[in-house]
């Protein structure tokens, strides 16, 4: 079956750096697109940025340009999201998901910029 497996979220301060990683199985990784979402608080799911199979092709939120990195490791079947000057509003639940027909995700890793 897909499992999506997040790590690497935590507390950190505003204008630090955080690296998700997401560990995927069941089904052929190398083949398929790549998202990474996140949920604030009161807020709806939005996408912050995917990268396409071979990772060619990456795009973003505007609100994340030129700070997140998505990037992806095929012979692992892991995809991450380097975090780099992290604001307050960045604080989110930020999930690893992939379209299979139907959207698999992960259960989420907690983000909080606080200082």
């Amino acid at each position: 079956q897909v499992q999506l497996v997040e790590s690497g979220g935590g507390l950190v301060q505003p204008g630090g750096s955080l690296r998700l990683s997401c560990a995927a199985s069941g089904f052929t990784f190398s083949s398929s697109a790549m998202s990474w979402y996140r949920q604030a608080p009161g807020k709806q799911r939005e996408l912050v940025a995917g990268i396409s199979s071979t990772a060619g092709i990456t795009n973003y939120a505007d609100s994340v340009k030129g700070r997140f990195t998505i990037s992806r490791d095929n012979a692992n079947n892991t995809v991450y999201l380097q975090m780099d000057s992290l604001k307050l509003e960045d604080t989110a639940v930020y999930y690893c998901t992939v379209q299979l027909g139907r959207r698999y995700w992960g259960q989420g890793t907690q983000v909080t910029v606080s200082s």
